[in-house]
Formats: C-alpha cells, sequence, structure tokens
C-alpha cells in the first residue's frame, strides 16, 4: 500500500469511528462533564500516536535513503540501500540504486579511459627520457672525460665535480625513467619487477622487506600493471609522508583470490584524507574489480590492502 493510501486509510477509520460515536451513544454536555473530556483526550490521544507509528514506519525508509545519499562514495562500490517501505519510497530506492549503478559503471569506463591515456604519456615521457635526455647527458659524460684528461692540474677537480654532476644527474633520469614504465614488470614478469621496485625504495633510507609468493594464479597483463602501480605509489607514500624505516611488501594467494599487502611502522593514518595517489589506486583497482583498503596496522603504522578476487585478474 502506498503511504498516501495508509494515511488517508487511516485518517478516515479515525474520523469514522468518531462520527459512528457521536450519532450513537457517546454525547458531549453542555458544559462538559470530566468523563467526557477524559473520552475525547484518549480518543484523540490515540489518533495522534498511530498517525506518528505510521508515518515513522513509512518515512524511515526516506530517512536510510538520505543518509545513503550523503555518503555515497563511487570509488567505494557496491553499497546499496535496502528496497523497503510504501511502493512510492521502494521505487525511489530503486531508480536511486540503478542510478549508482549506472554512475559506477560510467566512471569505472571513463577512468579506464584516463588511465590508458596515462600510461601511454608515461611510456612516452620514459622513452623520450631515455633516448634523448639520456643520450645527451651520455654524451656530455664521455666530453667531460675527455676534458679532464686534457685539462689542467687546477681544473682537473672542478671538471672532476662537473662529471659526478653528471653522473647523479643520469642516474636520476634512469630512474625516474623506470619509474615511468616499468621495464622489469614487461620482460621479467611482476614478482621481479616488485623485488626491483623494493630494492629501490630500499636504497633511500627505507628498508623494504619482501614476502613474494612464487606461485600464484594467472593474471592478466592488466591486473599485473595495477598490483605494481599500487605497491608503487604505496611504497611512495610511505617514503614521503609515513615517517617510517621499515615497511613490508607482499604479495599472494588467498582462499578467494590474490592479495597485495604495503605495510609500514610509520605514523599511521592520523585522519589524512585521500589524496590524489590514494584516488589513483582506487580508480585502478575498480578497473580490475579489486578492493582497495586502508588500515592501521598492527602496532602502529598503515596497512594498505589490494585485493583480487578469483577471475577478477582474468
Amino acid at each position: 500500500m502506498s503511504l498516501f493510501w495508509r494515511i488517508f486509510s487511516l485518517n478516515a477509520v479515525g474520523l469514522v469511528v468518531a462520527a459512528a460515536l457521536l450519532l450513537g451513544p457517546v454525547t458531549v454536555s453542555t458544559p462538559v462533564l470530566p468523563g467526557e473530556v477524559l473520552v475525547v483526550v484518549v480518543g484523540l490521544a490515540a489518533l495522534l500516536v498511530v498517525n506518528a507509528v505510521v508515518l515513522r514506519v513509512g518515512l524511515a525508509p526516506l530517512g536510510r535513503l538520505g543518509r545513503a545519499m550523503a555518503t555515497a562514495d563511487l570509488l567505494r562500490p557496491g553499497t546499496r540501500p535496502v528496497v523497503a517501505g510504501p511502493v512510492e519510497t521502494a521505487e525511489l530506492i530503486t531508480t536511486y540504486n540503478a542510478m549508482l549503478d549506472r554512475l559506477e559503471t560510467e566512471r569505472a569506463a571513463s577512468a579506464a579511459r584516463a588511465l590508458s591515456a596515462q600510461e601511454r604519456e608515461r611510456r612516452r615521457i620514459a622513452r623520450e627520457l631515455h633516448d634523448e635526455v639520456g643520450q645527451t647527458l651520455t654524451a656530455v659524460l664521455l666530453q667531460l672525460k675527455r676534458v679532464a684528461d686534457r685539462a689542467p692540474e687546477n681544473l682537473r677537480d672542478e671538471v672532476t665535480q662537473a662529471q659526478e654532476a653528471t653522473r647523479s644527474g643520469l642516474d636520476e633520469i634512469r630512474r625516474i625513467a623506470r619509474r615511468l614504465r616499468p621495464g622489469v614488470l614487461e620482460e621479467l614478469g611482476l614478482l621481479s619487477a616488485l623485488r626491483s621496485l623494493a630494492a629501490e625504495f630500499s636504497a633511500h633510507g627505507l628498508t623494504v622487506r619482501h614476502d613474494l609468493a612464487g606461485e600464484l594464479p594467472a593474471l592478466t597483463g592488466e591486473t599485473e600493471l595495477v598490483v605494481y602501480r599500487v605497491a608503487q605509489e604505496g611504497l611512495t607514500n610511505t617514503a614521503r609522508h609515513a615517517a617510517a624505516d621499515r615497511a613490508e611488501l607482499r604479495l599472494g594467494p588467498t582462499p578467494d583470490g590474490v592479495e597485495l599487502l604495503v605495510r609500514d611502522n610509520g605514523r599511521g593514518l592520523d585522519g589524512a584524507t585521500d589524496g590524489a595517489g590514494l584516488t589513483g589506486m582506487r580508480e585502478r583497482a575498480l578497473l580490475i574489480g579489486a578492493t582497495l583498503t586502508l588500515e592501521p596496522a598492527p602496532g602502529r603504522g598503515t596497512d594498505v590492502r589490494l585485493h583480487i578476487p578469483s577471475g577478477g585478474g582474468r
């Protein structure tokens, strides 16, 4: 029954009963007797209570819908308000759920296009850094070596410093190119790429231990790239923001899929909101139907978990 007919029926029943009583044995004297006042007050109170109960029950689903709308997040899909209540309310909740399904599908599709374009741009920039800037710096380094061999003694130290600065810049260019385009992932596979990533971050004042299972379910290239990027972003956040000196990188099978864990012993979440990095990780997780969660680590620090359900990476 719709909310309109519930309220109308209740009011109609109350009015009909009141009219029947007035036309029947119930009378109101002038002046009104205390007993008659009591009967009228009790009847009115009963009618108001029943009205309040019907409205409370009928409007409760709308309250739940309002709370669901206020907390909806397309990066955390799957949560839907329960379809309940009168016909109008149930239809409204059903329409809202269908709208969320459509928005999540469109968001996933647009994120896939954006991330695909981002990866292509990363590859282009990495190739230009390696092929053009890298080769230019290599040529400069060779020229500086020839200059150092023929330079006077009083200038040799300065030329040597220029060589070291150029060599450091070349190493940094190569490191940036590797981050932009994980060649190890394409050439040697996911496990080797994650080991290389752990070693890279361990060279910057952070000790990164890794525990990578050798036997994993078959994963697509897109899924492996998502796992690598989430691990990379998780370790980057640890190195930049967590004030941690130890981190762990784990990847292994679970009863219902595969799970990646990036754990640190830093300052923890501290009520931090999602920045561009975390938003990017959540969008990547949506591409492969995975779930990304952030939670406090045992003791102190933060756990970043990427759970890929069975079949999600195929």
